[in-house]
Order: structure tokens, then sequence, then C-alpha cells
């Protein structure tokens, strides 16, 4: 299928001049549209996160009604009808193409099943785990989620737009309003890919477990970037810039970077997730003591699989191999079964990732709070 410029499939009725890419129609009431009862969501600004010990499981794949938010400012009500995604930059052999809705539903499509995760998930427990102050959204570890997504691969997209051969970088942007921050207005959010991640295995999504994605999940489309931090599946996606030499954004020079004492002055760039286990039961929970409880949980990681997970009910002092559940696609659910005797305990579990890596004790200190991989203390009391 040859490419024109303007328009990938050449749809009739793309408008050769005015913008390329479309502002929201609307704005939400609030920072985000769906429903968030507080048995299933813990909401902190403008974001929503999922809670373990809500009464309705969730099992391999997190229902959009359950699926945690990361919004930067608040979800846009966007047009399909309207909606135009523009590819451009010196990265191309030719001038910008314009997609479309419609293109976007005719070409190839695939479904995979990913997580997305913040890379701020567990940020929490720096503080009340390791006694460490750090910036950002205090999430515990319900800022992921992972669904069956469905829509045409970015590399698809590339190179029908006419990808050369010496691109380097490609940077989607979303259209969600700017962002502003200490009175500054750091734009829209966008974060650069190197081509080779772009090229491997990134879909723009369309879908979401079987249905339009929803307003704050992305609609009417969105990158899906598997292993990666969050903030790499840009949501609302509206332009991809495509270039032959490097690109960076305040997304990848002033956050999501690893800094500390313990880091170079301008810091480590995050890029792939790691590793996290996590019960799913409520903090502090009261158990019947003498009586055998099945402990539910689940591990995942940015490598791409877990190859075993062991659970401590004694804070560390003895570990059991956890029992795997579910088709471990996304994450790897477990299962272990324990009798408590009566009085206070703490539960540990932690994932060896498939390349042998455990998690470890303590998570290196970084200012931003970034990546917190180290073994959970869970409390639980049995009387």
């Amino acid at each position: 299928m040859n490419v024109r410029r303007r328009t990938v499939l050449g749809v009739a009725g793309v408008a050769a001049a005015g913008p390329l890419w479309t502002a929201a129609t609307a704005a939400a009431d609030t920072p985000i549209v769906k429903p968030l009862p507080p048995e299933d969501f813990t909401v902190l600004g403008t974001n929503a996160e999922m809670r373990w010990d809500s009464p309705h499981p969730v099992g391999d794949i997190v229902p959009v009604s359950r699926f945690f938010v990361r919004n930067h400012t608040a979800t846009p009500l966007l047009d399909a009808r309207t909606w135009r995604l523009e590819i451009t930059g010196d990265g191309l052999r030719g001038g910008p193409v314009t997609v479309t809705y419609d293109d976007l539903l005719r070409l190839p499509s695939e479904t995979i099943t990913a997580a997305i995760e913040c890379a701020g998930n567990g940020r929490g427990f720096f503080t009340s785990q390791q006694g460490q102050t750090v910036s950002g959204t205090a999430w515990r570890l319900g800022a992921i989620g992972v669904a069956r997504w469905r829509g045409v691969p970015l590399a698809t997209l590339l190179h029908r737009a006419g990808l050369a051969r010496d691109a380097v970088d490609v940077l989607p942007e979303g259209l969600d309003a700017d962002y502003v921050t200490g009175g500054v207005n750091l734009g829209r959010v966008r974060r650069p890919l190197p081509v080779g991640k772009a090229l491997d295995d990134v879909l723009v999504a369309y879908e979401m477990n079987g249905e339009p994605l929803p307003p704050d999940h992305g609609f009417p489309a969105r990158l899906v970037v598997p292993g990666w931090i969050g903030i790499a599946s840009i949501k609302w996606l509206g332009r991809i810039q495509v270039s032959r030499t490097p690109l960076d954004s305040p997304w990848d020079t002033q956050y999501y970077r690893l800094t500390g004492p313990d880091y170079p002055p301008d810091g480590v760039l995050v890029t792939r997730q790691n590793t996290k286990s996590v019960f799913e039961l409520p903090w502090r929970a009261t158990l019947a003591a003498g009586r055998e409880h099945v402990l539910r949980g689940r591990s995942w990681s940015g490598t791409g699989g877990i190859r075993r997970v062991e659970v401590s009910t004694d804070d560390g002092r003895t570990w059991r191999r956890a029992e795997f559940v579910g088709s471990g696609r996304g994450w790897q659910r477990w299962t272990l079964r324990w009798r408590p005797g009566p009085g206070e305990h703490t539960l540990r579990a932690r994932a060896v990732d498939r390349h042998g890596v455990a998690q470890p004790d303590i998570e290196p200190y970084n200012t931003q709070g970034y990546l917190f991989g180290a073994v959970v203390r869970h409390p639980v009391v049995a009387g």
C-alpha cells in the first residue's frame, strides 16, 4: 500500500491544510472520568491507585473499572472523528504524514497482553519502610495493571511513513493539557524512545480488553511500550516526531532519572521496569489463628518473566516456595498455604526474575523515588 503525504491510507476527507492534530474537544469536570469507588481505589491527586485489598479481586487481566490511572493534568475528552496523529520530522524520507482514526482501524493489527506500571509504583515504601524522604506521588504497589491491548505496531506506522535508515529517536507526544509545575509550563507530556525499541514491540493501541480505549486510558489511541516505565506509554497520542539526532524532553531530562548521592550529577535514565511482589490482602490484616489460610499475591518484572516466588511468614527467617496460578502473562499470580499462630506476623514475598535476579531487601535510594523493588514487609495479626 503506497503512502501519501498527509494521510497514510489516502482516505478521502483529510484536509491538506490546517492543524494536523487536535486539542481536547472538552475537558472532564474532574481529573479522572470513570467512577473511583473507595473500596477499589485510593485517589492521589490527579491519580488513582488500585487497591489490592478490594472486595473485587482481579485475575490475570485487570478490567477497565479497576485499572489504575496516572494523569499529569486531567483526562481530555477527544473526538475520534477529528482526531489526527501526525508523524513528522527529519527522520522521515518525505514530509509529514497524517493518520486518521479510520486509517488506524484499517491497518493490520496485533493484540498483546502487557503491563503498564508507573515508574513511581511503590514510592511510598522508601519513606515508610526505609525512612527516606523522596518527592512525588506516594504510591504503594497499585500503580500497575495488565490488559489486552489491540492496535497497530508502531513499526508499521513508521515504515509506512517513510522511516529513514539513519533515524535514531522518536518522540511521541500526548494531547492532554500542558503540564505546568512551579510556574513553569513544560508543554504536553512527551518522552523520546530509541528507534530500536520503537521498532521492536511497541503498539499504537486503540482497544483495551476488547473495547475502544476509555478516556482515562488514552482514547482514541495510545502507546503501549512493554517492559518500560509507564511514562513511555504516552496516552492520547497526537504527534510522533522522528529524528536523525537524539531527542529529549523534561520527561527524560528533569524527570524519570535516578538522582542522588550514589548517581552521577545528571542522573541515570530510567527505562525498563524492575521486579516487584505484592500480597493481595489488607495492610495489618486480621486472620484467624490456628486456621489454614491461602495467601494470595502476584509478582512481575520488566525483564519479561518470573522464575520463582518465595514467601516468608516470619519476617525473612525462613522461606517457602509459592505455587504459581494463572496464565503468567503480564505478571505471575501465586498462592501459599499458611496456618498462623496467634500474635503479630510480618509477611514477605520475593520474586526471582527470568535472569535469576532476586528482589533485594533494600532498594538503593534515589531522590524522586523511582523503581522501588525491595521486598515489602507486610504486617498481619492472627488472633
